[in-house]
C-alpha cells in the first residue's frame, strides 16, 4: 500500500471523492428522492424537496465520512486503501468536513415540518452510532433495521404528506434494513474476523449471511404479497404485479451466483444487487399503493 506524503490536487480531489462513499451514499439518495417525488405526487414544489433531498444527501455524506474518520486506525492496521490510511484526506480534514455536512443538514431541515427534522436527527443519531462502535457488535443489524425504514417516512413526512402506507413501511423496510447489513459487511467478514469485530455477519459467517439476507429479502417480499392480495394496503395491480415479479427473480438470482459471491468482489456485487431489489420492491410497492 503506498502512502501519499505529498499531495497533489489530484489527490486531495481523488482522496474526498472516496471518502464520501460516493456508491452507497447515492443508492441513498436515489432512494430519498423517489420516495420524496413519490409522496409529493401530484403537486410538486421542488424547492420543498429539493430541500428533502439536499438535508439527507448531506446527512448521508457526513455519516459516511465520518466512518473512515473513526475507522481510521483500523483500517491502517488492515493496510486498506482508504483515503485516510493512503494520506489522501487529514484526519482533521475528514473530522471537520464531516461536522460541516451536519450543519448543513440542520439547517436545510430548517424550513421542512419540525417532524422531519426530529426524524433525520433519530437517523443521524442511529448512523454516528453505528460509526462509533455499534458496527462491531451484532447491534448492527438493529441499527440497519431502525434505520432504513426511518427513510421513506422521513421524505413524506418531509414534503407534508402523511398515509397509512408509512405504518407498513416500518417492518417491510426492517426486513430489508437487516438484509441491507448483512450483504453490506460480507466483503470485510475476513478483516472484521481478523480485528476482533463481531459484527452480525461475523458471527454468522459468509454462507449464512448469504443465506439470512436471502431469506431476509424473500419476507418483505412476501409480506408486501399479502398486504396487497388482501388489499390491506390496496396497490394498482399493473403497478404491483410487475414489482413483485420483478423482485422475486432478481431475489431468486442471488442463489444461483452463491459461488460467485465466495469472493470478496462477488460479495460487493451482491450488495448492490441487494440494494437495488430493495429499492425496486420498496420503490414499486408505494407508487402501486399511493396511485
Amino acid at each position: 500500500m503506498e502512502i501519499v506524503k505529498h499531495r497533489r490536487l489530484s489527490d486531495i480531489v481523488r482522496g474526498l471523492y472516496l471518502l464520501c462513499h460516493p456508491l452507497p451514499v447515492l443508492f441513498h439518495t436515489i432512494g430519498v428522492t423517489l420516495f420524496a417525488l413519490i409522496a409529493a405526487w401530484p403537486v410538486f414544489v421542488w424547492s420543498k424537496i429539493a430541500l428533502v433531498i439536499g438535508a439527507h444527501l448531506a446527512m448521508q455524506l457526513s455519516i459516511a465520512i465520518l466512518n473512515d474518520y473513526c475507522d481510521r486506525n483500523v483500517d491502517a492496521a488492515a493496510h486498506k486503501k482508504k483515503p485516510i490510511p493512503l494520506g489522501l484526506v487529514h484526519p482533521s480534514e475528514a473530522l471537520i468536513i464531516g461536522i460541516v455536512c451536519v450543519v448543513l443538514m440542520l439547517l436545510l431541515l430548517l424550513p421542512l415540518p419540525p417532524l422531519a427534522l426530529l426524524i433525520s436527527l433519530l437517523y443521524l443519531v442511529l448512523g454516528q452510532g453505528y460509526n462509533l462502535g455499534l458496527k462491531a457488535t451484532p447491534l448492527s443489524g438493529v441499527v440497519f433495521a431502525l434505520a432504513i425504514p426511518l427513510i421513506p417516512v422521513y421524505a413524506f413526512v418531509g414534503v407534508g404528506h402523511s398515509t397509512p402506507l408509512l405504518f407498513w413501511l416500518v417492518p417491510v423496510a426492517a426486513l430489508l434494513g437487516v438484509a441491507l447489513n448483512l450483504a453490506n459487511s460480507l466483503p470485510d467478514i475476513e478483516d472484521d474476523t481478523a480485528s476482533r469485530v463481531r459484527t452480525l455477519a461475523v458471527l454468522l459467517g459468509v454462507k449464512r449471511s448469504l443465506f439470512v439476507s436471502t431469506l431476509l429479502v424473500f419476507l418483505a417480499l412476501a409480506l408486501v404479497t399479502i398486504l396487497s392480495v388482501t388489499h390491506t394496503v390496496p396497490a394498482l395491480p399493473a403497478i404491483i404485479i410487475p414489482t413483485l415479479i420483478l423482485t422475486a427473480c432478481l431475489a431468486c438470482s442471488f442463489a444461483f451466483f452463491s459461488a460467485f459471491y465466495s469472493a470478496v468482489r462477488g460479495r460487493k456485487t451482491y450488495f448492490y444487487l441487494v440494494v437495488l431489489t430493495s429499492l425496486l420492491l420498496a420503490g414499486g410497492w408505494i407508487i402501486g399503493a399511493i396511485f
